[in-house]
């Protein structure tokens, strides 16, 4: 009798294990996503108001996995000369297919101070460098997949007009 409590016990045991795993998350059940590759394709001023200016980005995002990711929305921050410069929201729905691209849309924003203090750091530089981090917010609903996939990226654009 004292060997099928044992079982009983170690069944429960293992039953609410499983329970708890799944419905927290558990990393370890989930599908690994590498984080994809995202830089900045275009950005376009749309409006200077007198205490921000509003920025248009498109955001190239490259899927590095073998599952399309299914975006539901994504957030950034942008800095420029390591200072933060402008952070935005977009909630785009797209489908980007395995080992496929796809461009992002976003607004950001950035006060007109900030932006002044982007602008000044830019003087005698013939190199401007930039900062990218976020999180694109995935949907689909599974719980084999995480909510959301944080993102860096950095580059740097030469300011300096190209002469022949």
């Amino acid at each position: 009798m004292r060997h099928f409590q044992i079982t009983q016990h170690a069944c429960k045991f293992v039953f609410l294990s499983i329970v708890i795993m799944s419905l927290s998350g558990c990393a370890g059940f989930g599908t690994r996503l590498e984080p994809p590759r995202i830089n900045i394709a275009n950005i376009q001023v749309q409006e200077i108001k007198a205490f921000e200016a509003i920025f248009q980005i498109e955001l190239r995002v490259i899927n590095t996995n073998d599952i399309p990711l299914e975006i539901k929305g994504l957030n950034c921050d942008l800095e420029l000369n390591g200072k933060r410069f402008a952070s935005g929201v977009s909630n785009i729905e797209k489908k980007i297919p395995p080992f496929g691209t796809d461009i992002l849309p976003i607004t950001v924003y950035s006060s007109v101070l900030g932006m002044a203090r982007g602008v000044l750091s830019l003087h005698g530089k013939e190199k401007l460098k930039y900062g990218l981090n976020g999180r694109l917010r995935l949907g689909g609903n599974s719980m084999m997949m995480p909510s959301a996939i944080p993102f860096k990226s950095s580059g740097e654009m030469t300011l300096k007009p190209k002469t022949d």
